[in-house]
């Protein structure tokens, strides 16, 4: 059995973050068995500590970063944190199930991610905010305070409005031409390497499946984000959906 430690929200779905949809994606994909540890933001530092998780990063100040998704996995006595660990040590643990990596893909998909990383940088100024409301007491005040730290201002501030909103939504909107037309090149597949799924798949699906579930799928920002590019990112979210559950 396979423990995937994630974040909780306050909304009936509870998972949302897109870092743990990835393991999450990559979990339902290969049909591992798994249950969810729900750590709300404050305790993830001394979660991490006490089961001796390693730290995923270091801050600017040297001290460790600790951040979720992790996973602790019974058969082998091991915890793995960060998203893009956890989908190699599943590739190389479980080789019998689906890979998320298949032989050949590697170096391509790093690369991908490389390029693609950058383009969802507009859209972090009304996601961020957004995010923060969506979760429970104790962690909406640990996301608020952590983050207003690292904006400089208050959080509610940080929300584009006015010419700058018009112009970050423009440029996010410019980023997903960009991203469809990678995948345009792609005629008779649905997904970035053919029909089958594999890891960047799963980030890009993650980071879709955060917007629409923090804004909500009835908002005005879903609503017209569904329709942009010929209906792709809503159509590409169906096509993951067998694998987007929460178990």
């Amino acid at each position: 059995m396979i423990t995937l430690y994630d974040i909780p929200s306050a909304l009936p779905e509870m998972a949302w973050s897109l870092n743990t949809w990835r393991a999450r994606y990559c979990l339902n994909y290969k049909h591992l068995p798994y249950k969810t540890e729900w750590i709300e933001y404050p305790d993830i530092e001394p979660h991490c500590k006490r089961l001796g998780i390693a730290p995923t990063s270091t801050r600017k100040d040297g001290t460790p970063y600790y951040s979720l998704p992790a996973i602790y996995d019974s058969t082998t006595d091991k915890y793995i944190a960060d998203s893009l660990k956890i989908a190699e040590y599943l590739d190389e643990m479980y080789p019998d199930t689906p890979k998320v990596f298949p032989e050949g893909t590697e170096m391509l998909q790093h690369a991908f991610l490389y390029a693609y990383n950058p383009l969802f940088d507009p859209i972090v100024k009304f996601i961020i905010p957004a995010t923060a409301t969506r979760l429970n007491p104790v962690s909406e005040e640990y996301f608020t305070r952590t983050r207003t730290k690292r904006f400089g201002k208050p959080l509610k501030d940080v929300t584009p409005t006015g010419e700058e909103k018009e112009v970050e939504w423009k440029e996010f909107l410019e980023a997903l031409d960009t991203l469809d037309g990678w995948f345009s090149k792609n005629k008779e597949t649905k997904f970035i390497t053919g029909n089958a799924p594999v890891w960047v798949d799963f980030v890009v699906g993650g980071e879709l499946l955060w917007l629409k579930t923090i804004f909500r799928p009835d908002s005005d920002f879903w609503m017209e984000l569904k329709e942009v590019n010929g209906g792709r990112w809503e159509k590409y979210l169906e096509d993951l959906q067998e694998w987007a559950v929460v178990i």
